[in-house]
């Protein structure tokens, strides 16, 4: 840059400055702020764009900030994938089989709370929460079951489970291998994030390093056996859930994503075997150009450390593809029918950031599990979506963006220097040890309330624009006690049908081998073949692992 332009640049950066302060001074204004708390200027110009290379950039070329497809949705929708899990296994069976007739294109498993946490349905711990908050799995005769007549080679299935993963995969491999299907033609993903559960949602069994064992082999397995498997999910969504601010989640999932890559090089993998199936789960927030600008530099940041950082040649490896959900967080009991209307601009939020799959909540679900009825209605909001608003038809149209692509820089210099402190304190695994990961949530968390309580954040007929009527009554899904009991009926008629020899046996070969250093996955599998159970295997691994205990932060 000549020293001529040089001073044209500083004139306009000192115009715009002025322009701003005659603003601040005509309209009286306090700084507007958006949720992560960074100031919203009233303008944007090409002088607020770190430099002028994003304006070169084209969908489908690296560093992918502007899509990873360059046809954008013109070539293939999203996937519409509902998450979907209640009571027994026959009955979401029978609720997977109406979204698929209703247009869905692919499935999403919801566990109850027991399965999250390893349990078989007929432990004295589950008692009460059988099939309360999705379906009960303790087996490969419940997955069997929740898939009858659903062709497994043919539909992609999402499993949101953490701490007892790779054991409901193998359950899900068995049932595959069960309907005649080929593992290679196998597709999906199971979300087998665990270092997010130490840090938000809580649903773990084993110790740290055991916990990253079992996902390194499932990356190593399922690499040879299941090329077109997404081996982890890995999810930004349950710690924006907990109160972090777009940049955490954006930084923490990341850091996150690093740490399993080192982990899968320690082990010998090569970078490219095991990369281009990593997926990721995002969170859409309330925030509608923020999220936008968050995906965007997701797909940034993910592509350069993986060229620069980890020597990833495969261009598959450099590509972020990822699900997004609607925020959950942000549904509300009161006047739960304007949690459609934050559904539908949450889901235009992700779509416009170039999502390849996507849930849409319910309007009920911070009330209870969704009706048939909102399942329908949070579905038709993607399709009208995708079929009458033209959205889909150009790929990344707010790029170019004065304050779309000034967010999505903001956010990018945010999250690294996350990452600098982040490696200060040690990594993530430290980080977790010591509580820094989890204050950080915490902190903005409590911020985060405090500003609803004290009205500097409006959430709509919550703190402001209250009705005094009484609240609007929508009928509820109700899973009753009978589903415990029937669940615990086919339990014991599993276990009173099976080879109980052969049981003992595949338990005590995966118990020695946890002692070494082998692949559990092959073990784990057979043991699924066998009809072992949820908590039998989990058992057999935690009594050389151990149980993993959340030390005292606070």
């Amino acid at each position: 840059m000549t020293t001529a332009e040089m001073l044209e640049l500083d004139r306009l950066r000192e115009e715009v400055a002025q322009w701003r302060a005659r603003f601040d001074a005509a309209t009286k204004r306090n700084a507007l702020f958006a949720n992560s708390g960074h100031v919203v200027e009233p303008l944007y110009t090409a002088l607020d764009i770190a430099g002028d290379a994003a304006a070169a950039e084209v969908p489908g070329e690296f560093p992918f900030t502007r899509g990873i497809h360059p046809t954008g949705y013109r070539g293939k929708l999203w996937t519409m994938r509902q998450f979907a899990g209640f009571g027994t296994a026959p009955e979401t069976n029978a609720r997977y089989k109406y979204l698929l007739s209703q247009g869905q294109t692919g499935l999403s498993v919801a566990f109850d709370f027991p399965t999250l946490m390893g349990y078989d349905s007929d432990h004295p711990r589950s008692e009460g929460e059988v099939g309360k908050c999705g379906v009960a799995i303790s087996s490969l005769a419940d997955m069997e079951t929740l898939f009858e007549g659903i062709p497994l080679d043919k539909v992609s299935v999402s499993m949101t489970i953490n701490g007892p993963a790779v054991i409901l995969f193998a359950f899900y491999v068995a049932a595959a291998e069960k309907q005649g299907a080929v593992a290679a033609e196998l597709r999906g993903t199971i979300q087998n994030d665990i270092l997010k559960e130490y840090m938000a949602q809580h649903a773990w069994v084993y110790p740290i390093e055991p916990a990253l064992r079992l996902i390194v082999d499932n990356f190593a397995w399922s690499a040879e056996h299941v090329p077109l498997w997404n081996t982890i999910s890995i999810s930004g969504y349950h710690i924006r859930e907990a109160g972090a601010t777009a940049a955490q989640e954006l930084a923490f999932t990341l850091a996150d994503g690093f740490t399993y890559v080192e982990r899968g090089i320690a082990r010998g993998l090569d970078v490219d075997d095991f990369a281009p199936r990593l997926s990721f789960f995002w969170d859409i927030h309330n925030d509608f150009f923020e999220e936008i600008a968050k995906l965007r530099a997701a797909r940034r940041i993910w592509a350069r450390h993986m060229r620069e950082r980890f020597g990833a040649k495969d261009t598959r490896s450099l590509i972020m593809r990822f699900h997004s959900q609607t925020a959950g967080v942000t549904l509300t009991a009161q006047q739960p029918m304007n949690n459609i209307v934050r559904v539908a601009y949450q889901a235009m939020a992700a779509v416009l950031g170039g999502t390849q799959s996507l849930h849409t909540n319910s309007m009920d679900e911070t009330l209870a599990l969704p009706t048939e009825q909102a399942v329908e209605v949070a579905l038709r909001t993607q399709q009208v979506l995708a079929y009458e608003t033209g959205v889909p038809n150009v790929a990344d149209p707010l790029g170019g963006s004065y304050y779309v692509e000034a967010l999505t820089d903001k956010l990018e210099s945010e999250a690294e220097a996350l990452f600098t402190k982040i490696e200060e304190v040690g990594g993530v695994v430290r980080g977790l040890e010591t509580g820094w990961l989890q204050r950080q949530i915490s902190e903005s968390s409590s911020r985060q309330q405090w500003e609803v309580e004290q009205r500097r954040r409006t959430i709509v007929g919550v703190n402001d624009f209250v009705t005094d009527e009484g609240e609007l009554t929508i009928p509820l899904l109700k899973v009753g006690a009978e589903a415990e009991r029937e669940q615990r009926s086919r339990m014991a008629a599993m276990r009173a049908s099976r080879d109980d020899a052969l049981v003992k046996l595949r338990l005590a070969a995966l118990r020695d081998a946890a002692k070494t250093d082998a692949n559990l996955m092959p073990l784990i599998l057979d043991c699924a073949r066998a009809y072992c159970t949820l908590y039998e295997i989990r058992a057999a691994m935690e009594e050389v692992f151990g149980a993993y205990r959340e030390p005292v932060f606070f």
